[in-house]
């Protein structure tokens, strides 16, 4: 599909102006000599035997990351608590209302700690049952081979301990990219990225070895739907691309999925009463659409994984962190400016995202309180405009569901400027356009709506720790602070 021209020239300014690819040394492509790992191999220790120093990178996953370096994100620096985004943007607490994610929503740590970060949290953020642990455990390819559609909505827990117990707390490991004889690069969730690919024409064994250096992490990094049968059990893990091509998977073409269907409305929201979906971190999904690094054939592993000396040995840097955190050494090798100059771009980047997030996310808050405010004006016996409420009800959700993609997304807006900034924008549109409707609904049916809509946010922040707490271990057990 070509892009239109105006389109074109934007993104080729963009890569001119920011220097991308001028004089650029893209990272290679390892060369990882053949091993004797056995066939089954799945704890890391096992293959560290093999490459000790990538194993022990690995390991680093689950120290915390230097301090001071990143102005957003900073869930596991050293020093600092793990940040909670419900502290951080109280209208989340409003809008999550109804389920797990509206107690706590931490942001996660290395991939060390995949599973322990989901056994620490409030119950409800795993009462999907074993989908839960799709894009957590190395052992989740096997389980659903073993257990069939069960392996979907058995109990958390359950499905954890059929693992070995020295395992069960294992988070993404060698296994998950990696073939065990040829080290080459793989895809070991097919039940999920698998079949998403053939949804949008992509065919695997045609992948290059720099393409499968973005494609593996699309294995996690995605967002995705769990759909539910008539009793809400869950049925499956699917990424909602379907009708979507490689190079643009929009935020559009996702809503418009998880709207499709009812069993794709995984939870109900409190304030409106509304059976909602989800967006879940589409890193993927936003660098992928067609964002200035996508356009000139960067991969994730290109800025995430750069090239370190061990010991005298070269290898990808398998801690995995921001570029933020290494001082922005990923970026050297295409980048001219010094990493003070361009620390300064990316938080530039991110601040004027945060701007128009928050401004949209309070907007958004406050039309679920005027849906709120409009149930009552009905229950009450008093006539409202139905085909108002819908439109609104339409424009509501358009504009929630964009939120949520930029907020879940994990680069603050960096991944893709233009696109995030655009979507904030159309959700912005979108939730003026709601608002407007429900006032001259209610003042249709005679109610007096303020100028100022209290959105009462003590009334679902405070006490949310309390709650979360009741679930933790006691030596775990902290002071929430609730801003």
């Amino acid at each position: 599909m070509q892009m239109n021209f105006a389109r074109r020239c934007t993104i080729l300014a963009i890569v001119a102006a920011t220097a991308i690819w001028s004089g650029c040394t893209q990272k290679k492509v390892e060369q990882m000599k053949a091993s004797q790992i056995p066939d089954g191999a799945i704890d890391p220790a096992d293959w560290g035997k093999v490459y000790p120093l990538h194993y022990k990178q690995w390991k680093l996953t689950s120290e915390p990351t230097p301090a001071g370096k990143s102005k957003y994100k900073r869930g596991f620096d050293v020093g600092e608590e793990r940040r909670d985004k419900l502290d951080e943007y109280p209208f989340l607490a409003l809008l999550y209302n109804g389920w797990g994610f509206g107690y706590e929503y931490k942001e996660p740590r290395g991939h060390y700690f995949m599973v322990q970060d989901q056994l620490e949290v409030d119950p409800g953020r795993i009462k999907a049952g074993g989908s839960c642990l799709t894009c957590k455990t190395p052992y989740a390819p096997m389980l659903q081979e073993q257990m069939g559609p069960a392996y979907f909505y058995t109990p958390y827990k359950e499905v954890l301990g059929r693992l070995p117990g020295d395992q069960q707390h294992l988070g993404v490991a060698c296994v998950d990219c990696h073939d065990n004889r040829t080290m080459e690069l793989r895809i070991a969730r097919q039940f999920t990225l698998g079949k998403a690919l053939k949804e949008i024409g992509v065919d695997q064994s045609k992948l290059t070895a720099k393409e499968k250096q973005t494609v593996v992490c699309a294995q996690c990094h995605v967002t995705y739907i769990i759909p539910k049968d008539k009793e809400m059990r869950s049925t499956d893990v699917l990424f909602p691309w379907s009708g979507s091509k490689q190079g643009n998977i929009s935020v559009e073409n996702i809503i418009k999925q998880i709207k499709s269907s009812p069993a794709n409305l995984e939870w109900t929201q409190s304030v409106t009463g509304f059976k909602m979906g989800f967006i879940r971190h589409p890193e993927y999904e936003l660098f992928s659409n067609n964002s200035p690094h996508w356009a000139a054939e960067v991969t994730c592993a290109d800025c995430h994984m750069p090239t370190i000396k061990a010991q005298g040995e070269e290898l990808s840097d398998h801690r995995i962190m921001s570029p933020l955190k290494s001082d922005l050494s990923a970026c050297a090798a295409c980048h001219t400016e010094s990493p003070d100059a361009l620390r300064a771009k990316v938080y530039s980047i991110q601040d004027n995202t945060i701007v128009l997030y928050l401004k949209t996310g309070y907007a958004t808050a406050a039309v679920a309180k005027l849906f709120e405010m409009a149930n009552k004006v009905e229950a009450s016996g008093r006539k409202i405009d139905r085909n108002l409420y819908a439109q609104a009800k339409e424009g509501y959700e358009q504009g929630f569901y964009r939120l949520v993609f930029i907020g879940a997304e994990n680069s603050t807006g960096f991944h893709n400027p233009d696109e995030a900034t655009r979507v904030l924008n159309d959700a912005s549109r979108y939730i003026a356009s709601a608002d407007a409707q429900l006032r001259r609904m209610l003042t249709q049916a005679g109610e007096r709506v303020p100028e100022k809509i209290d959105l009462e946010l003590p009334k679902y922040t405070e006490g949310r720790g309390a709650k979360k707490l009741r679930f933790r271990p006691e030596h775990e057990i902290k002071s929430p602070v609730i801003k």
